[in-house]
């Protein structure tokens, strides 16, 4: 595998500081001239150098790591391979240094494309019966929360503090939360019968009401959101001021997703549920059951822990269903999700779907030779009889550097065990893989009627 390459990293930070290369240069007590070749990936840098970079540029080591950049190509090439812009296909040192030297041009070309896609989707009939234009609220919400690695400490520290005054164990929450809602808001909690919802919240009659059908985590969940609408309001819309949605769609959905993560944050403390993730080795099914919790509140808990300071495992977290539509996805681990069409048959997301309720495990090594070890699991929502039950699969992973730190990679042999995946059948070159949909935009088919392959489509290279 090629070594990471950082310049590009170093280059934007600096520029985002406002400092001259001559400027970074002295306070790293290095020549000008070098510091340019190191932002030109044309020389190594040494462990202490990096170091004190971290420490000049006031970031920790993880920032450094060329995540952004890296996801930022990803996004460039599914864009520009798009058979609608008629392009060659651009050299992998052109995708770098767009993404590295003009990041606000990149994301502004991104930006564009989506534009496009709407523009292009409605002009195709591709609209609600009363003829208003769909405008991918969901889309912009997703760029809202990785745009801000999904951390929002002022959402922490308004958990933190209700939790501190509440004081109950995670035995002992469920009833804390009911008794809050009770005393303080003159709320009353009822569970019973719930015709089409799964939470109702009634502000004349002062009564939340939760489904019957609903787990007992899942009821301290909505208590928990409940209690966060009433209580973190003014910090959700702090934070969601500056970011100005272009939609009231938008707003809307980025809001419950504040108001989720603020809940989250409730029932699983920062500070405990880091220290319990480090010694349960990230054990999902351990941790439910210490927090009183599900498994998909603990894996969106677990892609949240990127405090400055306080750095758990970055994971990538996303939840698809069986059409392969993802409703979720975060990313702090940098893995290049695809973003405007589907994911690899190879993935372990999509074959945890064989096997309901067991983990699959799998490490996934991309074509540019990044590997991730990946975990996948079903989930399944409340259901009645007579219709099928809501059906997910929940996955998450880290990168290969982190493995050890993740009891799900035990007993595997983590150079051996991989599994070659693309970011997308139409981006991916892999000439032999027999699960693929489509061929490579970028190559040529070879055509023989003499001879059939195993590979469903056989291209030149």
């Amino acid at each position: 595998m090629s070594r990471p390459l950082i310049g590009r990293t170093v280059r934007r930070l600096r520029q985002e500081q406002g400092l001259a290369q001559q400027a970074l240069a002295a306070r790293l007590g290095i020549s000008a001239s070098y510091l340019n070749l190191i932002e030109h990936d044309q020389r190594a840098i040494t462990a202490a150098l990096l170091i004190k970079l971290s420490q000049v540029l006031q970031v920790d080591l993880a920032a450094l790591s060329g995540t952004q950049e890296r996801q930022l190509e990803g996004h460039l090439r599914e864009v520009l391979a798009d058979p609608l812009l008629g392009l060659e296909a651009l050299p992998e040192e052109e995708l770098r240094t767009l993404a590295g030297s003009a990041p606000n041009a990149a994301r502004a070309m991104l930006a564009l494309y989506r534009a496009l896609r709407v523009a292009r989707e409605d002009a195709s009939g591709i609209a609600l019966p009363s003829g208003r234009r769909i405008l991918l609220p969901t889309e912009e919400a997703r760029d809202f929360f990785h745009e801000r690695a999904n951390v929002f400490p002022a959402l922490e520290a308004v958990a933190e503090g209700i939790g501190a005054e509440l004081g109950a164990a995670p035995a002992e929450l469920n009833h804390a939360l009911a008794e809050r809602l009770r005393h303080r808001h003159d709320l009353r909690v009822r569970v019973g019968p719930l015709e089409g919802s799964l939470r109702r919240y009634d502000p004349a009659a002062r009564l939340l009401e939760l489904s019957e059908s609903l787990p007992r985590e899942s009821r301290g969940f909505q208590m928990a959101f409940q209690l966060m609408l009433l209580e973190a309001r003014e910090a959700v819309e702090e934070i969601l001021a500056p970011a100005a949605p272009s939609t009231q769609e938008a707003a809307a959905l980025i809001r419950i997703g504040l108001l989720n993560y603020a809940a989250g944050a409730l029932l699983m403390p920062y500070a405990a549920f880091l220290a319990a993730a480090r010694a349960l080795r990230h054990d999902l099914d351990l941790l439910a059951a210490r927090f009183g919790v599900s498994f998909e509140q603990v894996a969106h808990r677990l892609s949240t822990l990127q405090r400055e300071g306080a750095r758990g495992v970055p994971f990538f977290f996303l939840r698809v269903d069986p059409a392969g539509n993802v409703d979720k996805r975060f990313s702090a681990a940098g893995f290049p999700f695809a973003r405007f069409g589907g994911s690899c048959p190879r993935w372990v997301v999509h074959t945890a779907f064989a096997t309901p309720g067991a983990m699959r495990v799998q490490v996934a090594e991309l074509p540019d030779g990044a590997a991730f070890l990946c975990f996948a699991r079903t989930v399944t929502g409340p259901s009645r009889w007579g219709e099928p039950a809501p059906l997910h699969v929940v996955a998450m992973g880290c990168d290969i550097g982190r493995a050890e730190e993740v009891v799900y990679a035990d007993g595997l042999d983590l150079q051996r065990a991989r599994t070659g995946i693309g970011l997308s059948c139409r981006l991916c070159d892999r000439a032999e893989c027999r699960s693929r949909a489509f061929p490579p935009l970028e190559h040529r088919l070879n055509l023989d009627p003499h001879e059939e392959s195993a590979a469903p489509y056989r291209f030149s290279r």
